[in-house]
């Protein structure tokens, strides 16, 4: 819960702040390289509170067995639907152990970092990206995922092109 609280401590002055990409720290994991492979690509972001550093780990792993270490974290995968590829993003809200006020907060911050996170997801990427350009304009979902209705639910957030065209933007 360390980390649940401090992710909802984060003061007036960070709140849609936009991510600083320069510092954001990008690992590759073998055998997944800067090419390969698309299908069940797996992305795993976070930027822990009071770290100007953002970390973006990408693998071929299963990024599940970090959800118990890294519960405020963007995990992210690319999958095969329905004849294109879609990039299917999670945020574990709540799995029993908070309340749902709690969850509530948890559910709001998560809503307003989406876009930030999205934009250095893909930007950390885009080498990736250029080898595959047809990717570039596929669909991103995100999964809030609780045990309370109101914020379990999946959301569509547009399109590959539109976060990476803001992270160039920035540049």
């Amino acid at each position: 819960m360390y980390r649940s609280n401090n992710l909802l401590m984060k003061g007036k002055d960070s709140m849609n702040q936009e991510l600083d990409l320069t510092k954001l720290k990008v690992d590759i994991l073998a055998p997944a390289t800067n090419v390969k492979p698309v299908e069940y690509r797996n992305y795993y972001f976070r930027q822990p509170y009071g770290d100007e550093q953002a970390y973006l780990s990408i693998s071929i792993e299963s990024v599940k067995g970090n959800e118990n270490n890294h519960s405020d974290a963007l995990q992210a995968q690319w999958i095969p639907q329905m004849g294109q590829y879609v990039l299917f993003c999670r945020f574990q809200i709540s799995k029993g152990e908070y309340t749902e006020p709690y969850a509530k907060i948890r559910y709001l911050i998560y809503e307003r970092e989406i876009n930030n996170w999205l934009t250095a997801l893909v930007f950390g990427d885009q080498q990736f990206l250029q080898h595959y350009p047809w990717l570039l304009d596929s669909p991103i979902y995100v999964q809030f995922q609780s045990d309370y209705p109101a914020f379990n639910k999946i959301q569509y957030y547009g399109n590959v092109r539109q976060f990476l065209s803001k992270a160039l933007q920035r540049q």
